[in-house]
């Protein structure tokens, strides 16, 4: 039994959120049981996280589905956990998809290895020629509202009011596959890829090379964020670099059912460690 001395944390989730080819609640079952070894732990839905916070030592956020879908009501726990000082693992600092696709646009401007991103039909012919573009919502998640155009419509589509558009284009990528790097904090804890580009989430493990890793510290280190877990997504074009396609910073599912017991032990150790290091803070 858990000692009364340990820290209480809250863990959010949404068990019963219906993910395309991910089961949220086998993780977030398994990881908050393992969790429950360091800390007193009770799990809650994202909309009663406000509420209940205040008993806890910490909130610890994770598969908890896209914001958007209870926008306002993240927007008041953000806010309240800011004013009132609670520890919310990840931290509510992050820079990219925590904060929208605005991210996609500052990286492309500052030449980091991203996706070509505009959200101006200015800019549009800044793209590289392709096929296809992708259109997609500044604040979609999970493919939401995402559709394909050729460079023809790009002058006429529709990008939204202001100086700024509220959708993002870029080229579709033709890429060989997608590989994604899992980091608790600021270290890389391993690397799963999908051999198979039509089939996103069937992953198999993946040994980065030095280079690999390289590229996706570089994007950790943007962020800055000090307490956190981070998936840094990435394709492999056809001549053999890598693009970031998304810096996951706020929930990002794990795939720890897809690989092997030594890596996912690790993991939660790693999990655990950086826990108490918040706690600490």
């Amino acid at each position: 039994m858990p000692s009364a001395a340990q820290p209480r944390v809250l863990y959010v989730t949404d068990l019963a959120y219906p993910a395309r080819g991910r089961r949220y609640c086998d993780e977030d079952i398994f990881l908050s049981s393992r969790l429950r070894e360091d800390f007193d732990i009770a799990l809650c839905h994202p909309l009663d996280a406000a509420a209940l916070m205040d008993a806890f030592d910490a909130v610890v956020v994770r598969n908890s589905g896209p914001v958007l879908h209870y926008q306002a009501a993240y927007d008041a726990f953000a806010r309240r956990a800011a004013e009132g000082g609670v520890r919310v693992y990840n931290q509510l600092t992050g820079k990219a998809d925590m904060a929208g696709k605005q991210y996609l646009l500052d990286l492309t401007a500052a030449g980091f290895p991203v996706i070509p991103t505009v959200d101006r039909a200015e800019d549009a012919g800044r793209l590289p020629a392709a096929d296809e573009y992708v259109v997609k919502p500044k604040l979609g998640a999970d493919s939401i509202g995402l559709r394909f155009v050729l460079r023809e419509e790009l002058a006429d589509l529709s990008y939204g009011p202001g100086s700024s558009g509220s959708v993002l284009v870029q080229p579709r990528i033709r890429f060989r596959y997608e590989v994604s790097f899992y980091f608790v904090d600021d270290a890389f804890q391993y690397a799963l890829h999908a051999p198979d580009p039509a089939r996103r989430w069937e992953l198999v493990p993946y040994e980065p090379t030095a280079e690999d890793l390289a590229f996706a510290q570089r994007f950790v280190d943007w962020n800055g964020i000090e307490h956190g877990i981070q998936r840094v997504d990435a394709c492999r074009t056809p001549e053999g670099e890598l693009l970031l396609v998304e810096l996951e910073d706020l929930n990002p599912y794990l795939s720890l059912d897809l690989v092997d017991p030594r890596t996912r032990d690790a993991f939660v150790d790693a999990f655990k460690a950086a826990l108490h290091r918040l706690l600490e803070s």
